[in-house]
């Protein structure tokens, strides 16, 4: 199976995860390419200041803090493209939106079997979507239909819950809206964001590939990401930090 994976130049957590999803990878399945957008944790673009504005007034001075020296620190390792290109990798440069017609071609000439989406920061439109045989997947790192949108590790915290999971689904023209493929439950504990996060994305990877491994064996038996019980966040406030600390949550 030709995989292309669709992600962002996250510096935090990303390379080891990539990394990670290709040592675990099912037999006979193989990365043939990488867009890398530009990074955009709030799920739309924005300048370079308009990320540490918004970041530091939304999350506070501690936060900020403690992101910037992971930013600065990950400026000294192994960026994404640099792993990429260690491990023969091609980088599809992409220009604009991922769903224009250059990009489609782009994609296309690579001739993939199945694309996966990590960290997709676009929304995808219906050619993107079918331009795979084996179709489009993505991560999220809730329990869907529940927590659909952005940042889930900090709403399921926020909101006091006792689990959360993991979900691969197969990407519609909807926000999370797909049909799963496969979904894990998981206590919260008294993980801190940071380490949720981390573990969510760990169980990520294993999941995606367990979601190839069922698509090549087509075996996959969908569960239903209905509208009835799906709950919506975006980005959140700065009271919803407040709140979120007055419940004894820590970020790290």
């Amino acid at each position: 199976m030709r995989i292309i994976i669709i992600t962002q130049d996250e510096p935090f957590y990303l390379k080891s995860n990539l990394e990670y999803l290709t040592k675990i990878l099912p037999d006979e399945s193989e990365i043939v390419g990488c867009v890398v957008n530009d990074a955009s944790p709030f799920g739309k673009k924005e300048t370079f200041i308009g990320k540490i504005l918004k970041t530091y007034n939304v999350f506070g001075f501690n936060f900020f803090i403690h992101y910037s020296i992971k930013y600065i620190k990950s400026y000294f390792s192994k960026s994404i493209k640099s792993f990429l290109i260690e491990n023969n990798i091609p980088i599809i440069n992409i220009e604009g939106s991922i769903n224009s017609q250059d990009s489609l071609n782009k994609i296309k000439n690579f001739n993939p079997d199945l694309l996966v989406s990590i960290l997709g920061n676009q929304i995808f439109k219906r050619p993107l979507i079918d331009l795979a045989p084996k179709g489009c997947i993505n991560l999220h790192t809730a329990l869907l239909p529940k927590y659909r949108g952005l940042m889930p590790t900090f709403w399921v915290m926020k909101n006091n819950e006792k689990h959360t999971g993991v979900s691969v689904f197969f990407v519609d023209e909807g926000i999370d809206s797909g049909p799963i493929i496969v979904q894990e439950k998981l206590k919260i504990g008294n993980l801190t964001q940071e380490q949720l996060i981390k573990l969510t994305k760990k169980i990520g990877m294993e999941l995606i590939s367990k979601s190839i491994d069922l698509i090549q064996r087509n075996e996959v038996k969908l569960i239903e990401n209905g509208p009835f019980q799906q709950t919506y966040f975006s980005f959140p406030t700065r009271q919803d930090v407040i709140d979120f600390k007055k419940n004894g949550k820590k970020f790290f």
